[in-house]
């Protein structure tokens, strides 16, 4: 969310009413997407257009979309796609998604038939920062004070005290070449969640090729389950204001000739607030059965690919059960007194990993504990394992760009390691990372090579 590459600047518009802003600066009035007769899901499917404001019940049956300019989703709206939808964006008025409180977007999508958001630009031509995102926002607890406004140029409130709320359903979803940057400091990530609450479901969502992070969660509560973050610029999982969800299954893998230009990639970066406050309810996200997958060292490796974990101000975490692997500057990294306080004292969990980073597997930013003790207390009381080389962790091929395997090889230390105890709200495995040997989820519906794919 730190990101500094510069791309079409938004004007910073107070908006009022139903009134909001295209990505063009244009302005769009309520009601209608294109003007014509019928209803307006009538005129979305005649036109395969969607752009301005939904305040009402869509239902759109499978098909190719065009994403026009900022679309606000809210009044209480629902809007669906069916199994098999393409939803591509304008190539002039770069889209984007929001779907505000109280609204919902259902993309149920299956494993032979996903939804897919991305580029309009042809195979071969697409970019990163191609369009925005989408931004889910809901009534879930934020640790902030006042209620905030998402980031990106958007203008619009999340967050609330309903720890429950619903924003809608995602799954078997692709995320392609998102990620605007409406000013410095504020962008559109690929799937950004403000306040999102545990009534959302958010599962088998793969973004891939984002030109800001993956997916952002500021406060909330939603639990995400199989979600894949691939060659992304800056961070895989960014957690900022009080998000507390539970995440399982995740899988981040970065492209070692792409990264932030301005900032640095990290594989998790996460905050209680920007600028390190206790402010409740503190970041606490808890993480199990991740697979992180850095860019290993490979020749070219571009110099701002960073850290697996950065905690950082004043941030609280659980992460159990995963492999961190091939992360250039650190593998598990704090960053701050405060942060490293809660880890001493047992309220942050660091648990049954495979560590291994191509400098420092372990590194300390605080005054509190040093990296050699870090490795001290994940090897012994936690029992982790730290690794020389990404190689003796025995993954079939997590680093092979376009055709990963994140399975465990016979005799791998990621067999019958996890343990659950004291977990609760978790699916338990006896491995550890995001795939077992036979329990592998990353199907048919994902895809590696998103730039060649035809639409």
């Amino acid at each position: 969310m730190k990101k500094l590459l510069a791309f079409t600047a938004l004007a910073s518009i107070v908006m009022s009413g139903c009134l909001k802003v295209n990505i063009d600066d244009s302005v769009t009035n309520n009601g209608s997407t294109e003007t014509g007769n019928g209803t307006l899901q009538e005129r979305i499917i005649a036109s395969k257009t969607i752009n301005g404001i939904i305040n009402e019940v869509v239902e759109l049956p499978k098909g190719k979309y065009t994403l026009k300019g900022y679309v606000y989703v809210n009044n209480r709206a629902t809007i669906r796609f069916a199994a098999g939808s393409v939803i591509v964006s304008d190539t002039i008025q770069k889209g984007a998604l929001i779907v505000e409180k109280n609204s919902r977007l259902y993309a149920e999508g299956t494993a032979a038939e996903p939804i897919i958001f991305t580029s309009g630009k042809a195979p071969g031509s697409r970019k990163p920062g191609d369009w925005g995102g989408i931004v889910l926002l809901g009534n879930a607890p934020t640790n902030r004070s006042t209620t905030p406004i998402i980031e990106g140029g958007i203008n619009s409130e999340y967050g609330g005290s309903v720890a429950g709320d619903n924003s809608g359903i995602l799954k078997f979803v692709r995320i392609e070449f998102a990620g605007i940057a409406a000013d410095p400091n504020s962008e559109i990530n690929g799937l950004t969640c403000g306040g999102v609450g545990s009534g959302t479901t958010l599962e088998n969502i793969q973004v891939s090729y984002g030109n800001d992070d993956a997916y952002e969660f500021f406060g909330g509560t939603v639990n995400p389950k199989n979600v894949i973050a691939f060659a992304t610029a800056d961070d895989d999982f960014d957690f900022d204001f009080g998000f507390t969800g539970r995440l399982q299954f995740g899988i981040s893998l970065r492209d070692p000739l792409f990264v932030d230009g301005g900032d640095a990639g990290n594989g998790i970066e996460c905050d209680n607030d920007g600028t390190g406050t206790t402010a409740t309810p503190r970041t606490r996200p808890q993480l199990s059965n991740f697979t992180f997958c850095g860019p290993n060292g490979a020749t070219g490796t571009l110099a701002n690919h960073n850290f697996n974990t950065r905690w950082r101000r004043a941030t609280q975490f659980v992460l159990r059960n995963s492999i961190l692997m091939g992360y250039q500057k650190a593998g598990f990294q704090l960053e701050s007194d405060s942060t490293a306080a809660s880890y001493l004292d047992g309220r942050s969990r660091f648990r049954h990993n495979l560590v291994h980073a191509v400098t420092e597997p372990y590194k300390s930013g605080s005054s509190l504990v040093t990296a050699a003790d870090m490795r001290t207390r994940a090897e012994g009381n936690d029992s982790c394992q730290t690794f020389a080389s990404s190689d003796a962790i025995l993954l079939k091929s997590p680093f092979a760009l376009n055709a990963p395997d994140f399975a465990p090889q016979a005799n791998s230390p990621a067999l019958n390691a996890a343990s659950f105890f004291g977990m609760s709200g978790f699916t338990a495995t006896t491995y550890v990372g995001a795939v077992g040997a036979t329990d592998n989820w990353v199907g048919s519906w994902t895809s590696f090579t998103p730039q060649t794919n035809a639409y």
